[in-house]
């Protein structure tokens, strides 16, 4: 399996996670059209945001940053920083 962690701070980025919260039912039709999605969390932070996607492949996760940066380019009009984009292939996953 291969994990992608989106994390968005700095200027506007907390207005972008206000503007997200109103468009779940889009992000969520969004990330389930992905073929290869495992899991995927969206969660606020202090600063601004963080989503987390684990995939079957590292081709599902790189179609997931894509996704992702599509749709805020699609459905939001604030302009936050782009995200810091970590990545790699999962060394333990548990689901409870």
């Amino acid at each position: 399996m291969h994990a992608v962690v989106r994390n968005y701070s700095g200027s506007e980025s907390s207005q972008l996670f206000n503007e997200l919260e109103g468009l779940l039912a889009g992000i969520e039709e969004a990330i389930r059209s992905i073929s290869g999605v495992v899991t995927y969390t969206l969660l606020r932070t202090s600063n601004g945001g963080t989503s987390i996607t684990v995939c079957d492949t590292k081709a599902a996760a790189d179609e997931s940053v894509r996704v992702a940066a599509e749709f805020i380019g699609q459905h939001c009009s604030t302009r936050a920083n782009p995200p810091d984009v970590t990545e790699g292939a999962t060394m333990l996953h548990i689901q409870a």
